[in-house]
């Protein structure tokens, strides 16, 4: 009976053996390394310098004046001479020029000739002769043009200072003839007072007293 019980009790052992659930796996740890996001690289800013364009050397000057005419550089000569002349030989180089009618050569040397006398009125007559060159249609009077309107607006230039001048000189001879009206005016007033205190004194009954 006893051996019974222990042969049972054996064989419930074994089947709760056998029915036991067996132990529960172990859970698998995945560990996870988080790598810190790499900073980008930094860009490198490469720079090109910018090439000045091209740029061409200036051209040398020509220090060397072209040539002129050579009927201005008779012109030139002519006034030259002209302005070494005595105040008669000038004279008489104007009367041997006499009217130059409408030739522009024979305009620019009377003009010439004209500029070189001290009385004004030869002054305006230059003038007026340059202004006939200038205003030529002939074909001779295209080299001379230039020249021409240089020479009339020099003499524009002097007519308008002499112009000046001679109000000036008029205004001083105004006042110079206003401070003789003014003198002669002081001076008679003077006088007057002088032969009033040199005049013996009158007497009561109208006679004049002795001295």
């Amino acid at each position: 009976m006893r051996t019974s019980l222990s042969a049972a009790a054996a064989a419930l052992l074994v089947c709760a053996c056998g029915s036991t659930p067996p132990p529960p796996a172990e859970a698998s740890v995945t560990t996870v390394i988080t790598t810190p996001a790499q900073a980008p690289a930094p860009q490198i800013l490469v720079i090109t310098p910018v090439q000045a364009p091209a740029v061409a050397p200036p051209e040398p000057l020509n220090t060397q004046a072209p040539a002129l005419p050579d009927v201005v550089t008779a012109l030139l000569t002519y006034s030259e001479r002209v302005r070494q002349l005595s105040p008669g030989d000038l004279a008489a180089e104007l009367a041997v020029q006499g009217d130059p009618g409408n030739a522009p050569l024979r305009q620019m040397q009377l003009a010439l000739a004209l500029m070189h006398s001290p009385q004004a009125v030869d002054t305006a007559r230059a003038l007026g002769q340059l202004q006939r060159v200038v205003g030529s249609t002939a074909p001779e009077a295209t080299p001379l043009k230039p020249l021409a309107r240089l020479l009339g607006y020099q003499l524009m230039e002097q007519r308008r200072l002499e112009d000046s001048l001679e109000r000036q000189s008029q205004q001083l001879r105004e006042n110079q003839r206003r401070i003789d009206q003014l003198n002669d005016r002081l001076e008679a007033m003077r006088a007057i007072e002088r032969s009033l205190t040199t005049r013996p004194p009158t007497a009561p009954n109208g006679g004049r007293t002795p001295p």
